[in-house]
């Protein structure tokens, strides 16, 4: 059945700078900061949550449903989305904005500085989400402020199934925004240090948070550490897995979100999508860009 992935569709202009973002900034100058780095490689990459989640999804077997917005220069990745056979029919144009753009700086050590420019993803809380009785299983990531929060409710009044991942969108809320969000999601997903956050926010640890009778899980993942799920209480382990490059850690959160929305949908208990998600975001590291890794369905015995 169809999964409704909720977020941003955005171009991504991925740069590397050939040195460590701590050699270059002084902590003890940081009220005066003013730096530049020279970055000789460049590229610009289809991007956003949504159609990052989406293409991996896809790749696996699954059927998402993408709801996002694009901008006036968003012809040519609606028609890319199309040409995969993925449901747009809830993707909204905005003519008098330009899509969301993320501007991405990558140092040798894989730490990132981002800029981004939400555009018409501003807009995104305007698209309703579908009634569709065949939506078995949803995704809330990271969009506009207006839209996570207006699609987490729209999809509890619906009783869909969600997974609640608030990414970079997490600084947008409060504590009770936040706890009202998780009071109707059904798995949360984050990494340690939106964990952490998310924790210091609402006042839950992250054994608390899990003990919340209505969620079956909350998933933190702990990059090349692997990943911790926490089911009522009890936190299981899951190994990472060593890629077998390390080329562009861009978009390898939302690949591992991908996988676990296609386990969660077979009917796998949550450590098992998790075991997936950790080989599928492998797979995707040693890619640059978000939507360029290939995945042997055989190989993972799919």
């Amino acid at each position: 059945m169809p999964a409704l992935i909720c977020g941003s569709l955005a171009f991504d202009t991925i740069t590397t700078f050939p040195g460590r973002f701590g050699q270059q900034i002084l902590p003890d100058q940081l009220h005066i900061l003013n730096v530049s780095f020279l970055v000789p490689e460049l590229r610009r990459e289809f991007g956003g949550c949504a159609g990052n989640i989406a293409y991996t999804h896809h790749l696996l077997g699954g059927s998402p449903v993408i709801l996002a917005a694009l901008g006036s220069d968003g012809a040519n990745y609606l028609s890319r989305i199309r040409d995969w056979g993925v449901d747009t029919r809830h993707v909204m144009t905005v003519p008098d904005q330009y899509t969301a753009q993320a501007i991405i700086i990558t140092d040798t050590d894989n730490n990132q500085i981002s800029a981004f420019h939400p555009g018409a993803m501003q807009e995104a809380g305007k698209i309703a989400v579908p009634q569709r009785d065949d939506l078995a299983i949803a995704i809330v990531a990271p969009d506009s402020r207006d839209a996570m929060w207006t699609h987490a409710h729209q999809l509890a009044d619906a009783k869909i199934p969600f997974i609640f991942d608030p990414g970079q969108g997490l600084p947008m809320f409060d504590g009770p925004e936040l706890k009202a969000m998780i009071e109707r999601a059904t798995w949360v997903a984050v990494n340690d240090y939106e964990g952490r956050m998310l924790c210091d926010r609402t006042g839950f640890t992250l054994e608390s948070l899990s003990r919340l009778s209505h969620l079956q899980g909350v998933i933190v993942t702990l990059g090349g550490q692997g990943c911790d799920v926490w089911i009522q209480g009890q936190k299981h382990h899951v190994p990472g897995v060593s890629a077998t490059q390390v080329v562009d850690p861009t978009g390898c959160g939302d690949a591992f979100r991908g996988a676990v929305l296609y386990g969660i949908e077979q009917g796998w208990s949550l450590v098992r999508s998790v075991e997936l998600a950790n080989r599928v975001g492998a797979l995707k590291i040693a890619c640059q860009g978000g939507q360029n890794h290939v995945i042997d369905r055989q190989a993972l015995g799919l």
